[in-house]
């Protein structure tokens, strides 16, 4: 799924919401986001830094990754058991 906005423009974008200045309607009207947009970012990615939303997302590809890996193991055993089965 593509996203409009990445993870380090989200937080900048609840950053100047939360800095006051503006409120937070005139921050979403700013960047095209409804306000359930903007507090459900808030929820997701609330107190976290750039850094850390990019550590996140790196997480998230890796457990990707990793949950690949297991599927095809997964199939690779399967297919060895079939195998051992049909030659007993």
């Amino acid at each position: 799924m593509k996203q409009r906005f990445s993870d380090e423009q989200i937080v900048a974008i609840l950053r100047e919401g939360e800095g006051g200045s503006d409120s937070i309607r005139d921050v979403c009207r700013k960047h095209a986001i409804t306000e359930t947009t903007f507090y459900r970012w808030r929820r997701r990615f609330g107190a976290m830094s750039k850094p850390e939303v990019r550590r996140l997302r790196e997480l998230e590809r890796e457990n990707e990754r990793l949950k690949r890996m297991m599927a095809e193991r997964d199939i690779e055993l399967d297919i060895i058991k079939e195998f051992l089965a049909k030659n007993s």
